[in-house]
């Protein structure tokens, strides 16, 4: 089954339907994903998205057998997954089980990762034969450092869920198996932030890990915090010692 998408007024999640393949991606998805990121990013409402799966894993990664077809300018692995970084909500992947190969840069293209004890990752590109696309290696790097990236690239060394969480490729370890829980409170976290803050800052941080960052658009997003509803609400609420009310929620 295609991934399905909901939509629940400051949430939205992409849920992965193929279970019996532990959710393993074919070349029609990626035209699916491509289609249900843009309608997030149409969704102002929106703050938080998170990245999911049926069963007992993830996601296994995209069909070996159709990487030769998926190469087309904008239709490519790669380009689906650098259109998740980019996706205006935080995002956020729920690694109930394993994930493997290119999910792995899915799982790194979100904002926060959430794991449990059964999580387990390995990246099988050198054995597979396949050199892997710049915007993924860029995000290994990036996200886990050089060394850790040669670790998992040229050894396809398998990880379980405590070594996930030492080289920070889990931002968050759920105490069992089941991580609902962990990825509820994330959800409600994120949710409960002032936007243009939350947004702004998701966007401008992603941009200078890649060193892309601009500084007229960093201080302009500044300014629109200063300027903002948000920031005098959210004073407010810290000195009432309250739960703020941002506009847009």
């Amino acid at each position: 089954m295609s991934p399905e998408l909901l939509i629940q007024g400051t949430r939205a999640s992409i849920t992965l339907r193929r279970p019996e393949v532990a959710n393993k991606l074919m070349p029609e998805d990626l035209i699916t994903l491509r289609r249900q990121l843009d309608e997030v990013n149409a969704n102002p409402a929106v703050l938080v998205l998170t990245l999911q799966g049926v069963g007992k894993h993830f996601c296994s990664g995209y069909d070996i057998g159709e990487i030769a077809n998926s190469q087309n300018e904008g239709s490519s692995f790669g380009e689906m997954v650098d259109a998740i970084e980019n996706c205006r909500p935080v995002t956020i992947a729920a690694i109930q089980g394993g994930v493997f190969g290119g999910a792995t840069d899915m799982a790194l293209a979100c904002d926060f990762r959430v794991g449990g004890s059964s999580s387990q990752m390995f990246m099988p590109a050198a054995r597979l034969g396949l050199h892997f696309y710049l915007s993924g290696l860029e995000r290994y790097v990036t996200r886990l450092g050089v060394d850790t990236a040669k670790r998992l690239f040229l050894t396809a060394e398998k990880l379980n869920a405590h070594a996930m969480k030492d080289c920070g490729f889990l931002t968050h370890l759920a105490p069992g198996a089941d991580i609902a829980q962990t990825v509820g409170d994330l959800q409600t976290t994120l949710a409960g932030m002032a936007p243009l803050a939350l947004l702004g800052m998701k966007k401008h941080l992603n941009a200078i890990a890649r060193g892309i960052h601009d500084k007229a658009g960093i201080d302009a997003a500044v300014q629109a915090t200063i300027e903002s509803a948000d920031l005098q609400e959210g004073g407010a609420a810290w000195r009432e010692k309250r739960t703020a009310l941002f506009q847009g929620r």
